[in-house]
């Protein structure tokens, strides 16, 4: 009697990377008109030459390594990891932050790595930090919360930034940039937290927070960014594109950490605050997900998204940078092998679940 021997994959579907892919900036676009609404034209300036150019370089990256060229930037994973880290900069960051950051992210921690499907982190966030790290300055220029609309010159501003100097053939050379940034809600909270403000000092002090409750304190651009981008991530849920798995933990680590912080000191913020304010949506359902980087065990999932959402709240009121997903994600990507070796799942076709902590 002969056996039949069946080989995986056991499922199939219909699902391929390119279809994913273009979904994830499809869901982003009502967060990205939202930043652009309260920070500037700059967000969609940054955020179509990313694109741009992260379809250049994985394309001079394939022909260096001698791969075809059409399938892997028809995939579209480049225009997500163009699209993460556009949305990412401020709308003033000049023209070479965008070309640091993109080589940092598709060369380095892409293609260095053997390209899609190889990579140990998500490149997007490895050029953002890489950024952060470098230029601190540059990376800290956010427009206040629609002074875009209120004073004209901020989008000469921006265009004197991104530009560079370009914008002294223009006749952009005397705008005074620095005139029209200012702080993050999270930046402006860190600072009122080491000065033992309370919120109503810090309201009082920082144009860019407001009133939210009676003690609670928010940052209106932000908070409307982050409902956006919640909307999109709903929408990758509802289409099954990601799993829940990932941003519940996330949001729920996050929540839990700073209702605890407020519990003992006020000025940490509420769990409204850290919940919609800097990237906290936009990591939770795009930037951690990544298949490739973040962990692939229902189990490994919960382990990896509550990570995120500790260290995210660590950094946020203990450590130098006012945000910090991205360096959360990243610490956890590095952590993701060895969670899935002891998360892992049943063996197809075996009735019990082998345990990863026992050796063979």
């Amino acid at each position: 009697m002969a056996l039949l021997h069946v080989t995986s994959p056991h499922a199939h579907s219909a699902i391929n990377t390119r279809r994913v892919m273009s979904e994830v900036c499809l869901a982003a676009i009502p967060g990205t008109i939202v930043l652009s609404f309260f920070f500037g034209a700059g967000i969609w300036v940054h955020v179509l030459a990313a694109m741009g150019l992260a379809l250049g370089l994985e394309a001079i990256m394939l022909l260096w390594r001698h791969r075809p060229i059409r399938p892997a930037i028809t995939d579209c994973s480049a225009l997500v990891t163009g699209l993460l880290l556009g949305i990412a900069l401020p709308p003033t960051a000049p023209w070479w932050i965008l070309v640091i950051g993109m080589v940092a992210a598709i060369m380095v921690a892409k293609h260095l790595y053997g390209g899609l499907g190889h990579n140990p982190m998500n490149p997007a966030m490895v050029g953002y930090v890489v950024l952060l790290i470098a230029f601190p300055v540059e990376m800290t220029r956010w427009l206040p919360p629609q002074s875009v609309f209120q004073d004209s010159g901020a989008d000469a501003a921006v265009l004197h930034s991104v530009v560079g100097s370009v914008s002294h053939f223009l006749g952009l050379s005397n705008v005074d940039v620095d005139g029209y940034t200012a702080a993050t809600g999270l930046d402006a909270l860190k600072t009122a937290a080491g000065q033992q403000l309370t919120p109503s000092e810090a309201l009082d002090r920082y144009p860019t927070l407001s009133r939210w409750g009676e003690e609670g304190i928010l940052s209106t651009g932000w908070v409307w960014s982050n409902v956006a981008f919640l909307l999109g991530g709903m929408y990758l849920l509802f289409r099954r594109y990601i799993t829940w798995h990932i941003p519940v933990s996330f949001l729920v680590s996050l929540a839990l950490c700073s209702g605890v912080g407020k519990h003992f000191n006020a000025s940490m913020g509420s769990i409204f605050f850290h919940l919609f304010s800097g990237a906290s949506m936009l990591g939770a359902f795009f930037i951690a997900t990544d298949p490739v980087s973040a962990a692939t065990s229902k189990k490994g999932k919960l382990i990896f998204g509550a990570g995120i959402g500790l260290i995210t709240y660590l950094v946020r009121t203990l450590g130098g940078y006012p945000d910090a997903v991205a360096f959360a994600v990243l610490l956890m990507n590095i952590c993701a092998p060895t969670i899935d070796y002891y998360t892992r799942p049943r063996t197809y076709g075996h009735p019990n679940a082998s345990k990863g902590w026992k050796s063979k």
